[in-house]
């Protein structure tokens, strides 16, 4: 007879083994789902923006006359180098959490100092060839000082990005201006403007197929090398970065120092395309080259972001400008239509984050 109380309830053997394999399963199945979730959150982060480009291409092709024409095509390739090369530099700054508001004032005082120096050369009557070539390396050498300034800054004074670049901003903006008293350079070597108006093949221009060999080696040096890995890494916790060994300051300075450098390039490019240099070169185009970096996925907070998305944005910004021209809309709207889609790409990385977060 058994001693149990009368009524009282017989477990089973193995029944809490039972429930523990059970609930095991239901969490197993809960985080598969939950990592299912991160991963479609993920790809439509990237999905959204090649959406946008394909829609825009769409809409133009119908609205505006000529947009998928040869000429259009030529047009707004090259429009798209010079945001391009910003931009590229603008996605290291980014990655690292950080921000370059310099890069459109190094593009003008890149060109316009290479421009001096062979305006004043050229009046000495020395060769055509070896002035552009020094031309061109006294565009990248304008820009990588600057950059190497804004790194030494940041990095040894402990003053944040949004403020020294803020800074040498308007320290570029000046001395671009003194350079030649506000006055452009037209008196270049013919070499240049034949760097930035040949084309090849009929659809591709020079400048075009040198900034495409140039997202090459970004793309590379962010995604398949160690100072790619630092840079996301930093972006992401930079106490971790220097904790786990990473020399932060010394690859802050050469995220910037890179930043600048094609700031340089896009300076030379500009003022091949245009045969001349002006001081109001690349004025605004800082704000248009983060709003691409942006655009394609890269997060203000760091930590995020890459070189096929910053090239997706850039030609969103670029064809929405091109094809507003060609459909006859007011230059105003332009911007409009530009500061639009940045909210609305900050706006969908939020909502993408509290998804992540959930």
């Amino acid at each position: 007879m058994s001693d149990a109380p009368e009524g009282s309830a017989m477990a089973l053997p193995g029944s809490s083994s039972a429930e523990a394999a059970s609930e095991t399963t239901a969490e197993m199945t809960s985080r598969a789902s939950k990592r299912r979730l991160v991963r479609v959150v993920e790809r439509a982060g990237g999905l959204w923006t090649l959406a946008v480009l394909a829609g825009l291409i769409l809409i133009f092709g119908f609205v505006a006359p000529g947009f998928y024409s040869q000429a259009n095509w030529l047009a707004t390739s090259e429009y798209a180098v010079e945001f391009m090369l910003l931009a590229l530099g603008e996605t290291f700054v980014i990655i690292t959490g950080g921000i370059d508001l310099s890069v459109g004032a190094m593009l003008g005082l890149s060109s316009m100092a290479a421009a001096v120096v062979m305006a004043h050369f050229m009046g000495n009557g020395a060769g055509s060839v070896p002035l552009a070539i020094a031309g061109g390396v006294t565009a990248v050498l304008v820009g990588g000082l600057v950059g190497v300034l804004n790194g030494f800054l940041i990095t040894k004074l402990r003053v944040t990005p949004f403020v020294v670049t803020l800074g040498t901003l308007g320290m570029a903006t000046g001395a671009t201006y003194l350079l030649n008293n506000g006055g452009e350079v037209v008196n270049l070597p013919p070499q240049i403007a034949d760097l930035g108006n040949s084309v090849i093949a009929g659809w591709l221009s020079v400048p075009v197929v040198i900034t495409a060999a140039l997202c090459v080696v970004c793309w590379l040096a962010l995604s398949r090398t160690r100072f790619g890995l630092r840079t996301y890494a930093i972006g992401s916790n930079p106490l971790a970065a220097r904790r786990a060994g990473i020399n932060v300051d010394r690859h802050l300075i050469n995220v910037y120092l890179i930043s600048g450098l094609l700031a340089g390039v896009a300076g030379l490019m500009v003022m091949a395309r245009f045969a001349s240099a002006s001081p109001v070169y690349g004025a605004t185009d800082n704000l248009t080259a983060i709003a691409a970096v942006v655009i394609g996925g890269a997060s203000l907070f760091g930590g995020r972001g890459t070189v096929l998305g910053t090239i997706v944005g850039t030609f969103i910004v670029s064809i929405l400008v091109t094809g507003l021209i060609l459909a006859h809309v007011e230059p105003f709207w332009q911007e409009v239509a530009v500061g639009m889609i940045l909210i609305a790409a900050v706006a969908a990385d939020q909502v993408r984050v509290r998804l992540l977060a959930r």
